[in-house]
């Protein structure tokens, strides 16, 4: 849980599922257990049922930025996708760039296999 993308939803979802039920079990999904624990241990009380509507309201209140700034490391999964599909179609502009090249005489096979190669290594 500690690497994967946290969404904001689930965890006021659990933050609000702990006011009805055991409260702190979004605190382990945002991987906070030892907050977690304290607050399954002062479950007798009514402190972490308030504390989980509070935070459930909270998350709700963030836009997605603080949110991630706050529980993902700063980094959003929409802006990941997009950097890796800008990255897809650059390589595949460069690899048709290269193909003219070879078409029109330009360079030559092994010249074209090489280059190739060299934008296919980028990717991996």
């Amino acid at each position: 849980m500690l690497t994967k993308h946290k969404s904001r939803s689930i965890a006021a979802v659990l933050a609000f599922s702990g006011t009805l039920t055991i409260p702190g079990l979004h605190k382990f999904y945002l991987g906070q257990p030892l907050w977690g624990i304290l607050y399954v241990l002062l479950s007798w009380t009514p402190i972490p049922k308030v504390a989980s509507a509070i935070e459930g309201v909270w998350y709700l209140a963030q836009d997605e930025e603080a949110f991630d700034r706050n529980f993902n490391l700063g980094k959003s999964a929409t802006r990941n996708s997009q950097k890796v599909s800008n990255q897809v179609g650059a390589m595949a502009e460069g690899m048709r760039q290269l193909d003219a090249l070879r078409q029109d005489g330009l360079i030559s096979e092994y010249e074209f296999e090489q280059k190739r190669r060299q934008l296919l290594d980028q990717i991996s």
